[in-house]
């Protein structure tokens, strides 16, 4: 179990190095005034990549889990859904009001602090 775990955190770890490098790099290239639309979003998607390669990670990590943790997953990350959907529509409608317009950056640290309430709050349920 144990070499299953470290092997999942190591593939975590390098998509996030590549994330970052990918990152570093495609901001760069932009800054230096790359000519063409199609070029810069292509550069501008390059992150993305290992952005994949993290999310297959993360699945394969779960596939890995006992039954009982892929539940407490599987239901944090119904909370972290649903969550992410009442409070982002909640404030689309508050845009409308003439609250500041927010970059879709913010989706998706909201939806990962929900999942991590989520499992923390199924960690003490399921004890």
């Amino acid at each position: 179990m144990w070499g299953m775990a470290m092997r999942g955190l190591i593939s975590l770890l390098a998509g996030l190095a590549a994330y970052i490098a990918a990152l570093v790099l495609s901001q760069r290239f932009l800054e230096g005034g790359v000519e063409g639309q199609g070029m810069r979003i292509a550069i501008s998607l390059a992150p993305m990549l290992p952005a994949l390669f993290i999310c297959a990670a993360v699945v394969r990590s779960i596939r890995n889990l006992d039954e009982m943790q892929r539940k407490l997953q599987f239901e944090a990350l119904a909370l972290a859904f649903a969550g992410t959907a009442l409070i982002t529509f909640s404030y689309g409608f508050l845009e409308g009001t003439g609250f500041p317009k927010l970059s879709m950056f913010v989706v998706w640290p909201l939806m990962a602090t929900i999942w991590f309430i989520g499992v923390m709050l199924g960690r003490l349920r399921f004890r």
